[in-house]
């Protein structure tokens, strides 16, 4: 069964004003106005106007009277609708094949069998969250059985995060109001003079008197939140993306019949990226079939690709995930993310050389849902910053750690709390315990003043860290620091702390 993924961004029309203009105050209150004729209303507010009242739908002249110092900016829907077909194009590259604009406020997915790959459901709507939220967007994420359900409680929830669980979408629904039945306005408000008010109202009434008054709308819309007739997702497509496609007069769904054309698709789509000098960095195979709905498959290379051969072979070793149902009537092929490939002549030699390429491996790695990554050195005496991850195939970075004492060959994700006995300031200590067990020092060396990067943050202008490396009674080596400098409470606390182990 497809899981669906709604992501709606209510601030999207003050975010996109803030982004524009960094230099507006976090705490500055703004306020969008929509204008038709002689009368202006509040078409959007952000999170410090919503807190002084200012609402949606009210006059503008009554929104800057309570509040003063409001911020009022002219309405630009054009920009709005272009910023989230920017949005719906990221996400298109980052989560998944199958990626459409919801409305004008909203995007929405098939996440289907991209969960497990970021640890489920939970982690994968956190991280979605926090990537809009780093981004400087207010996200409200749900994920449910359909794009009805999931639409609907996304705008209902007032938390980041909610997971409808499969086969539960009747009760999560049932309760929400019917304007988010996605419904026109018209529809919704003569619904709510007849008395109707939630969707299970709705939901529970008999069909044939609401069809014979409003029409068909409101049965389709019903029957496509609780999942009874499909409504498959439009995937969105920038115009330079390369693609091409194979429809079927007759429906395909033996394995061997669906390979053989992705095999031609392949081919296809390597010449096309060649007349324009391109290497495909991300493909995603869509597979539409007979009952209405898509699936998608994505195949990733660490380098630009145009080796027909190699990105057959990927994506026939995962076309066994593909269920045709009753079915396959079109195959598309999409050059998700492209670079730059130029081709590259072979010179013989006399010296064979044997520089091994990894490359094949990292992509077989990485369609298997593996994060591969290198760590590379980064310009911090910090030692938590001083290493960044990069793509496995980029450019070798010139950087080098330039350390004249030793590091650890593990480093701990954060530092890890330990309590010590030593005499303040410079000397190292007698013992630790470090969760819940202690352990003597037989030998020390140290310390290995290290200071904060003031000129980055202010709060670390008198941070330092003196850094011990110590041993105990059965040879096990540890790095260890004490927050601050021993004697000055302004440079640290002066606690202990376990940040490394030594092999």
């Amino acid at each position: 069964m497809p899981r669906v993924v709604s992501i709606y961004l209510p601030g999207l029309a003050t975010d996109r004003i803030r982004r524009a203009d960094p230099s507006i105050p976090p705490e500055q209150a703004i306020a969008v106005i929509a204008k038709s004729g002689s009368k202006r209303w509040v078409a959007a507010a952000d999170e410090a106007a919503r807190k002084a009242g200012v609402r949606a739908g009210m006059p503008a002249a009554k929104a800057q009277a309570i509040f003063r110092d409001l911020m009022l900016l002219d309405a630009d829907a054009a920009g709005d609708a272009a910023a989230l077909e920017r949005i719906a194009l990221w996400a298109l590259t980052v989560y998944s094949p199958i990626v459409a604009m919801d409305w004008i406020d909203g995007i929405v997915m098939d996440t289907e069998g991209a969960d497990h790959l970021q640890g489920g459901e939970e982690p994968m709507l956190t991280r979605v969250a926090n990537q809009f939220r780093a981004k400087g967007l207010t996200a409200r994420v749900a994920v449910a059985d359909t794009w009805g359900a999931a639409h609907a409680c996304a705008r209902a929830i007032t938390r980041e995060t909610v997971i409808v669980p499969r086969g539960e979408t009747a009760k999560a629904v049932e309760k929400l109001p019917i304007s988010l039945l996605r419904l026109p306005e018209k529809i919704v408000d003569d619904l709510r003079t007849l008395g109707f008010q939630s969707v299970g109202e709705l939901a529970n009434t008999a069909r044939a008197p609401l069809a014979l008054r409003f029409g068909p709308e409101i049965g389709r819309r019903l029957d496509q939140m609780f999942g009874r007739v499909s409504e498959p997702i439009d995937p969105i497509r920038h115009p330079e993306q390369v693609q091409v496609f194979r429809a079927f007069a007759e429906p395909i769904g033996a394995a061997d019949t669906i390979n053989k054309y992705v095999g031609c698709l392949v081919v296809q789509l390597v010449a096309e990226l060649q007349k324009k000098g391109l290497g495909v960095r991300r493909t995603d195979l869509v597979v539409e079939k007979v009952d209405g709905t898509r699936q998608a498959i994505r195949a990733g290379t660490a380098k630009p690709a145009r080796d027909v051969a190699w990105l057959t072979k990927l994506f026939r070793d995962r076309t066994e995930k593909i269920e045709p149902g009753f079915g396959i009537e079109k195959l598309t092929l999409v050059a998700i993310m492209s670079e730059p490939l130029e081709e590259e002549q072979k010179t013989s030699s006399l010296v064979d050389e044997d520089i091994p390429d990894i490359t094949p491996l990292i992509d077989i790695l990485g369609n298997r849902g593996q994060r591969v990554y290198r760590v590379a050195p980064v310009a911090s005496d910090v030692p938590e910053r001083s290493v960044a991850r990069v793509a496995p195939a980029a450019t070798e970075i010139e950087e080098s750690w330039t350390h004249h004492w030793r590091r650890p060959v593990r480093l701990l994700d954060r530092p890890d709390p330990i309590t010590a006995i030593a005499l303040l300031p410079d000397h190292p200590p007698r013992s630790i315990t470090w969760r819940g067990r202690r352990y003597d020092v037989k030998r020390a060396d140290g310390p290995e003043r290290v200071f904060g990067e003031w000129w980055k943050r202010d709060s670390e202008f008198d941070a330092v860290r003196d850094y011990f490396v110590i041993e105990n009674e059965v040879g096990e080596r540890y790095w260890i620091f004490r927050s601050g400098n021993g004697l000055d409470p302004e440079t640290g606390s002066h606690k202990w702390f376990i940040h490394g182990i030594f092999a």
